[in-house]
């Protein structure tokens, strides 16, 4: 891994090679979302607070215990976790924007707590945290969560969350318990956003609370719903658009956000459902396949 990163390294820009690691680090994240909002429909206004406790849990543990890094990367998913399942217990049983609202309470607490703490650095932020994120380290686990949520998806786990966002009442009457996989939905989504903080903190080298507030909640909200709810490739192409588009508008100075903000509303106004909602890549990809198997059916039952 490290010959892969120093090989990137020689070849392209370093300033390209941080926002190319940056669009990664969001790969994991909104894919955590898109398991809660996309997949299990639960509204999640909140998201950001999950990443911070994932990079402070992550950064204290390297910078004032000495904890190596992929250990620390994995508690601070883990406490990213425990933080989903603490606010799942008594906020799942709400629903829509109810839902939304409790999470979006949820994210300022944790802001406010790690501005008071000691240990967080308060309002000065946490300084001095070593630069261990590389741009192999985070692909590699992108295709790790990617293969994670695929199989996730396509499980009974996944069929189940399913059938509790089209209609809970019904997949209550058919044996699911709701509360459980909700409750292990919003877990999952958690820790993956925490392992996403994680990496961020260790790219940054220094992390504010103030970087974790409502506008970045709503940055990943962006991300998912932009690609389309529930879609895997959706949701990296989402996330892909709304991070680089900014850089290649940079040029444009004063004009860029005014851009910025015209395509997203372009996409909302074309494409409602997401710019790969709705759509099954598998049936696009393997379109023959499918053709000629609808053939033989059509033939076998002339």
């Amino acid at each position: 891994m490290t010959g892969m990163s120093s090989f990137l390294e020689s070849v392209l820009d370093p300033y390209y090679i941080q926002v190319l690691i940056l669009l990664g680090i969001y790969i994991i994240a909104a894919l955590g979302l898109n398991l809660i909002t996309g997949v299990t429909g639960m509204f999640s206004f909140g998201h950001a607070a999950y990443f911070a406790v994932g990079a402070y849990g992550a950064a204290i543990l390297t910078v004032k215990y000495g904890v190596p890094f992929s250990a620390a990367l994995i508690t601070g998913g883990v406490l990213a976790a425990l933080a989903g399942v603490v606010i799942g217990f008594p906020a799942l049983r709400l629903t829509g924007d109810y839902l939304g609202i409790v999470t979006l309470g949820f994210g300022e607490i944790i802001r406010v707590i790690f501005l008071n703490l000691k240990i967080t650095g308060g309002a000065m932020g946490l300084a001095g945290i070593a630069r261990d994120t590389s741009i192999a380290i985070v692909y590699i686990l992108v295709l790790v969560t990617i293969y994670v949520m695929y199989t996730l998806q396509n499980s009974r786990f996944g069929r189940a969350l399913v059938a509790i966002r089209e209609d809970d009442i019904a997949a209550e009457s058919m044996g699911i318990n709701i509360s459980a996989y909700k409750i292990k939905a919003f877990a999952i989504g958690c820790f993956f956003a925490g392992i996403a903080g994680g990496l961020y903190a260790h790219l940054l080298q220094y992390i504010n609370p103030n970087d974790f507030g409502f506008a970045k909640s709503f940055e990943f909200l962006c991300f998912v719903v932009l690609g389309g709810l529930g879609s895997i490739p959706g949701v990296i192409l989402g996330t892909a658009v709304l991070t680089l588009a900014p850089e290649f508008l940079r040029s444009l100075s004063d004009y860029r956000m005014l851009i910025y903000g015209a395509l997203m509303m372009a996409m909302m106004i074309f494409r409602p459902n997401g710019l790969l909602g709705g759509v099954d890549l598998r049936r696009l990809i393997f379109k023959n396949k499918y053709e000629k198997q609808a053939g033989r059916g059509t033939a076998a039952g002339g």
